[in-house]
Order: structure tokens, then sequence, then C-alpha cells
């Protein structure tokens, strides 16, 4: 990777970057006042973001809610996919949802997203159901993924 990574829990002060990151990845990107919201009144929100030096280039969101978790979001900006961040990510989501007491562990992914269904497999997620018309940007259908945790 070059530069080296690190992943920490977000605070307020990230939301510039995370912004950053968001608008680079979604043609429907979630609101500052939105991610504002999720670190400053969602009780079971938590987020993480990884940097490169100073910048944020990824973030991760999972709520837990007694012992079920519920990945909101894993994104990393386009300059630095395909090295692994979006994998490490979802692993320390996974540590997070785990520490917290989830025993269980949901999550969407759009249906021709096959890459990140790949990398979700690979760490013990199944299909579940599908849920239709999901992402509002064009109306694609999300396949829910789960993981039972040990």
């Amino acid at each position: 990777m070059g530069e080296e990574i690190s992943i920490r829990l977000m605070d307020i002060g990230d939301i510039d970057g995370v912004m950053a990151v968001e608008e680079d990845c979604f043609p429907v990107p979630w609101s500052r006042g939105a991610f504002v919201n999720e670190l400053q009144a969602n009780q079971f929100a938590y987020y993480l973001v990884a940097e490169a030096g100073e910048r944020i280039i990824g973030y991760c969101g999972v709520w837990v809610i007694i012992d079920e978790a519920h990945i909101t979001n894993i994104a990393v900006h386009s300059d630095f996919r395909r090295k692994g961040i979006g994998e490490a990510l979802l692993t320390a989501g996974l540590e997070l949802a785990r520490t917290f007491g989830a025993k269980k562990l949901t999550l969407e992914v759009r249906v021709s997203n096959k890459a990140a269904q790949r990398m979700y497999e690979k760490h013990g997620f199944e299909r579940g159901g599908v849920r239709k018309r999901y992402y509002t940007d064009n109306q694609e259908d999300a396949q829910i993924m789960w993981v039972m945790m040990e």
C-alpha cells in the first residue's frame, strides 16, 4: 500500500474527510447532518475511519442494538480501492460489533456489487432475502447478507 493505513473511531472533526469519501463513492451521498446525527444523537451508532497519513480514505458505520449489529455503510475513496482497505474496515467493524456483544450482523449490498458480496462471503456472510428497489438513485435491489458472530 505504500503509506501506512490506520483505522480508528470516527469523531466529529472527521466529517469533512468522510464527506469527501461519501461524495466520491455514492451518487446520492449522505448529508453532513446525517453523519453529525449518527455521531451525536444515535446511541447505537459507531463509526470507524481509515486514514493514510492525515487523509481519511474510508469509513465504516456499525449500529449495535442489544445483540444484533448492522453495517450501515462501508466506503473507500476510489483512489485507494483494491488495496484491502474495505476488508480491513469490515474486519474492524465486525470486531467492534463483537466487542459490544453482537451475536449476529447484517448488511445490505447492491445486487450488482459482486466484489463486495465475495468479500462478505469470505468473512462468513450468507445471503438472506432481497430488498426490492432499496437504492434510491436507481431503484436497484439490495441483497441482504448476515453472519453469526462467534
